[in-house]
């Protein structure tokens, strides 16, 4: 069965509004005998007349206002749909599917969203705490536009990732453990530990870090949600290996923030797909490189 075109309602509209099939055509840039097949097309289509013709005006029957009635709405959302798509193509509005760790989120993103905000207000950045490796998976996948990843990271076939920035990897500890000026794996490996979960680059790293000094712990705790660690870590419940991040301010004064010797990085990369992109998610990448170190 056949459908219904756009192109077909928009010209009963017209008629409707004009009131006449020759107005219709000259509005519609449209021969009349065009006009005229639209109409009869949509009779036979819905099996009835839809419009009372006279000398004088041509009037939509009891059906045809019916279906008017539908077809503005039809044709109302059909111009709204291709006006936001002509407004994203112009990046004027946009939707960026942007994945990150909970640290990434809440230390680094928030500065890169206000500026996104002043200079971008219309594109609308959907966030989601991913590991490094989801972020990737979702990329390949196509339901990702922008990954904040740990490095190092095999971007595959259709990836790419650029490095972003280097923050150094501290020791937070409770502050009535008193800690030394720069805590060794020696130190911190006889305590007890909330750490990374095994799924995070940053677990690796610490555990290559305790290996290089022949030291394996076992933590006493595993958590992929570094301000939930943190938290315990101000509980004085275990001590703990995180990235830099924020103000010293925003750190809760029952912690302790140390140096690492030998020091250790948390490097973090861009990932996204090869290729040209969106406007709005170059307007995004852009925000992300003025926080490049």
């Amino acid at each position: 069965m056949r459908e219904i075109s756009l192109d077909r309602l928009r010209t009963l509209v017209v008629i409707a509004d004009m009131g006449s099939f020759a107005k219709a055509a000259r509005q519609l840039n449209l021969a009349p005998a065009t006009i005229s097949l639209h109409v009869a097309e949509l009779e036979a289509r819905v099996g009835a007349a839809l419009l009372l013709r006279n000398r004088s005006q041509v009037r939509p029957t009891a059906l045809g206002e019916t279906l008017l009635v539908r077809a503005r709405r039809l044709l109302a959302d059909a111009d709204l749909a291709l006006d936001e798509v002509r407004r994203q193509v112009e990046g004027l509005t946009g939707r960026v599917r942007l994945g990150a760790s909970t640290g990434a989120i809440a230390h680094l993103l928030p500065q890169a969203l206000e500026h996104l905000r002043q200079t971008h207000p219309g594109v609308d950045v959907q966030v989601q705490v991913l590991t490094s490796q989801a972020s990737l998976t979702r990329l390949r996948d196509g339901t990702l536009d922008i990954g904040l990843v740990a490095l190092p990271q095999v971007a595959g076939k259709g990836l790419r990732v650029t490095p972003w920035r280097r923050d150094p990897i501290m020791a937070f500890v409770p502050s009535d453990w008193q800690p030394p000026a720069k805590v060794t794996p020696a130190w911190l490996g006889q305590r007890a530990l909330i750490l990374n979960d095994n799924s995070t680059q940053l677990s690796r790293v610490t555990a290559e870090w305790f290996a290089a000094a022949g030291l394996y712990p076992v933590p006493r705790i595993e958590l992929n949600y570094n301000d939930a660690i943190k938290s315990l870590v101000g509980a004085g419940y275990g001590a703990t290996l995180l990235p830099q991040e924020g103000a010293a301010a925003e750190f809760d004064p029952r912690v302790a923030r140390r140096p690492l010797r030998p020091g250790l990085w948390r490097q973090l990369g861009i990932a996204c797909r090869e290729g040209e992109h969106d406007r709005a998610t170059g307007y995004v990448l852009e925000a992300l490189e003025r926080l490049r170190q």
